[in-house]
């Protein structure tokens, strides 16, 4: 199997939830080692995510209010693909809506499972380059709380090992981004 990809035979699938960003469901499962059990699942369709560098090489990034974590996070602009929709036209939607800045040079940083334990969401990360803030600032949805923010990958980098409050798909993404960061 390619990349080590062994799917396991599903033997009952019940969905308890079906929800408008992800579905919650119990799996029995025989995995290939022959194994048995009940596997829980959050069902989501992936995510997109941009490290934005301003020309003077600033990150842009959010301190959005997460419910889950009961204050906010500081994280790089990111957002649910839609279904059909390429996860770069999604984060192409998403930084200018989250930060007012739109970028002309983009590069893949790659992907990766956010939490394979229960949850097979992958983020696919981006590198976005020659920004412009947008002459009118975006519109906030109704449901998001959020502002914001510029620091340098030094800065950015210090805070992550003081332990501040930082998501961890922009942890990953920032240090996917570092080579390329001056």
């Amino acid at each position: 199997m390619p990349n080590g990809f062994e799917p396991p035979q599903l033997l009952k699938q019940k969905l308890f939830y079906k929800g408008r960003k992800f579905d919650f469901e119990v799996n029995r499962l025989r995995l290939p080692n022959r194994a048995e059990g009940d596997w829980e699942c959050v069902r989501h369709p992936g995510g997109a995510l941009a490290v934005p560098v301003t020309p003077e090489g600033q990150l842009v990034l959010v301190r959005q209010y997460r419910f889950a974590a009961q204050g906010r996070l500081l994280e790089f602009p990111a957002g649910t693909v839609e279904p059909s929709e390429d996860p770069a036209e999604t984060i192409r939607r998403e930084i200018e809506e989250e930060t007012g800045y739109r970028a002309h040079r983009w590069q893949t940083l790659g992907s990766f499972f956010l939490a394979p334990g229960y949850s097979d969401e992958v983020i696919y990360a981006f590198l976005a380059q020659d920004l412009e803030k947008l002459a009118v600032p975006p519109q906030q949805d109704e449901d998001e709380d959020m502002e914001t923010v510029l620091m340098t990958p030094e800065q950015l980098e210090a805070a992550i090992l003081r332990g501040d409050p930082i998501d961890a798909k922009s942890i990953c993404s920032f240090f996917l981004a570092r080579p390329f960061l001056s």
